[in-house]
């Protein structure tokens, strides 16, 4: 998947992976239908943040979600 072109697929892509690495538990504030592409970049920071990272503290996946919150249209 190239992650480098924004689109509707990449995003879907990106945030399904990011809830999947977190295991996050209330799943539905984070659908991909919340995300636009003129938050793209933000938006891959935060997986490529998540990508790198094998465990994460629960200050840690607050913060994420709350980035995620904030970049949400």
């Amino acid at each position: 998947m190239d992650l480098t072109k924004k689109s509707k697929e990449n995003i879907v892509y990106m945030v399904e992976a990011i809830k999947d690495k977190l295991r996050m538990a209330n799943v539905d504030a984070f659908k991909a239908d919340n995300f636009n592409e003129e938050m793209y970049e933000e938006l891959k920071d935060i997986y490529d943040l998540v990508k790198t990272k094998t465990t994460f503290s629960i200050s840690e996946m607050q913060a994420i979600a709350a980035e995620l919150g904030n970049i949400r249209k």
